[in-house]
């Protein structure tokens, strides 16, 4: 599995972007980190290190616990794709949730027919190798959406839908930045 202290580390900061982004203060403060926006997807690039990332927040959110529909607090829920081309890294798929994992869990990741495994740590999830993050991401280039479903420490099953318009656009604009 890739390292997991490089992926938190990187991880918080693209959240804390994301975040921003959301709000008119992020806007006026640091609107030339958003480079592209391209239907439901942003592009952000850093360049100290050169990072580049594409990101979206989920269109539906189902909470449930024991089989029923539950109101429940959870921090940002945002989908990722980023590059860094100081490491290497290549079109990074990656999910936080917005709360820690179940300990010992993984998230279930479906596009159409396809079903991926991500391995979690606290608030995060990735694939487990680089050739899994190409899967994935050829997935979502297909598909129309994405469904992620997960179990929160607290036992609350969760089940984000993300919308795949613009996701190619969006990964591509993001490699493009980061191609060198």
């Amino acid at each position: 599995m890739k390292s997991r202290i490089a992926r938190i580390f990187s991880a918080t900061f693209l959240a804390a972007s994301a975040s921003l982004a959301a709000t008119g203060a992020f806007a006026q403060a640091e609107s030339t980190n958003r480079v592209a926006v391209e239907t439901a997807w942003a592009v952000f690039v850093e360049n100290d290190p050169k990072e580049c990332w594409s990101v979206s927040s989920p269109k539906q959110t189902v909470n449930t616990r024991d089989g029923r529909v539950v109101a429940v607090r959870r921090g940002d829920v945002l989908m990722f794709v980023t590059f860094r081309p100081g490491s290497g890294t290549k079109g990074e798929v990656s999910f936080t949730g917005g709360y820690p994992f179940a300990p010992g869990s993984t998230v279930r990741l479906s596009v159409g027919t396809e079903n991926f495994e991500l391995f979690v740590d606290g608030e995060w999830a990735w694939p487990a190798s680089d050739a899994d993050d190409a899967k994935i991401s050829a997935a979502l280039k297909r598909g129309s959406d994405a469904s992620l479903t997960a179990r929160s420490a607290r036992g609350t099953q969760t089940e984000d839908t993300f919308s795949l318009f613009g996701f190619t656009a969006a990964m591509d604009e993001a490699a493009k930045r980061c191609a060198n």
